[in-house]
Order: structure tokens, then sequence, then C-alpha cells
């Protein structure tokens, strides 16, 4: 098997834009609530992770703030590598080489999102009151609806 790092092929601003979407789907604000708008970029030195403080309640935040990724110093390249690598099932001794990285560390991260994945996965897999036998064990799309 052969290690193939994508990060030389990746933009860091589509990387910080994806994680945006998935880690703050409303936008990203204040931890307290305030708008972004109501805060300034107080440190620039992981561009394109910027670091902001709320002009109203002075808390300091980013990206990863209140995240399971909090604490993290990886580059957002890396961290949607490790993202990509979970998703695929590649061994954490592969991401880790892939990515130039501690494979103790990229293994606590993996188990932190799994269990951060399993704890918010949907508990009611199906929404509708009737249910085929087969859709118990696989989602095989839409119900047939019969003509009386």
């Amino acid at each position: 098997m052969m290690d193939f790092s994508i990060s030389d092929l990746l933009n860091s601003e589509q990387c910080y834009d994806y994680l945006i979407n998935i880690l703050h789907p409303n936008g990203l604000c204040c931890p307290n609530g305030h708008a972004l708008k109501e805060c300034f970029v107080y440190r620039r030195d992981r561009t394109p992770i910027l670091n902001y403080r709320c002009k109203i309640c002075k808390r300091c935040f980013n990206l990863f703030t209140d995240t399971v990724l909090q604490g993290t110093h990886y580059s957002v390249i890396q961290i949607v590598q490790l993202l990509q690598g979970i998703a695929q099932g590649t061994s954490t001794a592969q991401l880790a080489r892939e990515m130039g990285v501690d494979r103790k560390w990229l293994l606590h991260r993996r188990h932190k999102l799994q269990k951060s994945a399993y704890e918010a996965r949907c508990r009611e897999p199906l929404h509708d009151k009737v249910t085929e036998s087969d859709e118990m064990y696989q989602n095989s799309g839409e119900k047939r609806l019969f003509a009386s």
C-alpha cells in the first residue's frame, strides 16, 4: 500500500469554508451568542483561522471554540484530511504518516470525533408512522403507493 498525502492538493481557504459549514451551520458567532459583526479579529497568526474577540462580552474564540476540535493546533487542511480518513476507514497509522502528525494525538482526536458523531446520531431512523419490514434493516427508498 502506498501512502498518498493530499495536503498539497487542498486549498486552505476552501477547507476553512468547509469546516465553518460543518461546525457552525448557522454561521460563526461569539460562543455567548453575540453576532460576528459585534466582534473583531485580534490575531491572524494561523491564517485562515482567525481569532476573534467579542466587543460585548470580551470572549475570545475561533473556528474550533466549543467544538470537539477545540485546542487543536493543526491546520484546516490536516483537519479535513482527518475527517476524510475517518469517513473512508483509513487506519490511524496511515493517516498519521500521510498528515505528518503524531499517531497518538491522531488516535485521541479520532476517538473524540467518533464519540461526538455517535452522540449526535439520529435516534429515529425513520420519520413516518408506517414501516415496511425491509426498512427496519436498510432504508430501501420510498414506499410504493397502491391505488385502492
